[in-house]
């Protein structure tokens, strides 16, 4: 079986958004409240329990002597934002119940029959992905399209994407397209590009990939995520230390009592 991911390729995305609605109406996904954000254009704000999709639109502030298609300015993107599916996750070391499972594709499947709505998930998330639904209290997030992939085909999203914007594909293979799409925009001049996969991070490498320009934080796409289980090691030791001079203490104290007694 396959490994699979996505690559999303910011600089081909136009904002058109028909990926966040091809996977409402896919998944059964309800609207998100219909309110008016005031920020750019984007009114469903980010990725959560009823925006498994969701196109960021990043406005940079224009420079003197450079154009709108200027390569060496990034005055406009879109990227179209998702859950990272990550290598190591954290919101499936995190679920005590095993909603959360790794499937054969390599994705994180979240079972809402499984959950109890507890939100370890939620908080050992480094991306901020995974919300509960405030009306039943279960978490949800990109299921990988799992049940198109069993039936052998791609999501949705990367489905309706009219541009090609959203790709799918086996993870390896698409690793290398991603390094000539790269080798290309800088031939352009566009030399802030970046291809992002979080594998030099503690998360292990992502199976939803993008490739933006600028800072990668403005896309939602930390420099350095951290799965919370990495500190455990630090946090087991800290007790040990703290349990040990705590018995150390109680010996001492019970010797120097005894000491005073004898006297």
């Amino acid at each position: 079986m396959a490994i699979t991911a996505f690559l999303t390729d910011s600089t081909l995305c136009i904002g058109c958004k028909a990926c966040e609605v091809a996977c409402k109406e896919w998944n059964g996904v309800g609207e998100d409240g219909l309110n008016w954000s005031g920020y750019s254009y984007d009114n469903t704000g980010a990725v959560g329990h009823s925006t498994w999709r969701h196109v960021k639109f990043v406005e940079c502030a224009p420079e003197p002597g450079f154009g709108g298609n200027a390569p060496e300015l990034n005055s406009w993107s879109f990227s179209s934002d998702v859950c990272k599916h990550c290598e190591n996750a954290g919101c499936l070391e995190a679920c005590p119940t095993g909603a959360l499972v790794r499937t054969e594709f390599g994705g994180v499947y979240l079972q809402p029959d499984v959950c109890n709505g507890c939100a370890y998930c939620v908080v050992a998330c480094p991306f901020g992905v995974v919300q509960r639904n405030p009306d039943d209290g279960r978490a949800f997030k990109c299921t990988f399209c799992y049940d198109r992939q069993k039936a052998g085909l791609i999501p949705a999203c990367a489905k309706a994407c009219p541009t090609e914007s959203i790709k799918f594909g086996e993870i390896e293979s698409l690793r290398r397209k991603a390094t000539e799409r790269m080798q290309e925009l800088q031939r352009r001049g566009m030399r802030d590009a970046t291809f992002y996969d979080a594998s030099d991070s503690s998360v292990g490498g992502t199976h939803a990939m993008f490739i933006v320009r600028g800072d990668p934080r403005t896309y939602n796409l930390p420099p350095k995520p951290e799965v919370p289980t990495t500190y455990l090691k630090k946090a087991w030791t800290s007790s040990a230390i703290a349990a040990g001079l705590l018995l150390a203490g109680s010996v001492i104290a019970f010797l120097s009592e005894n000491r005073s007694n004898g006297r």
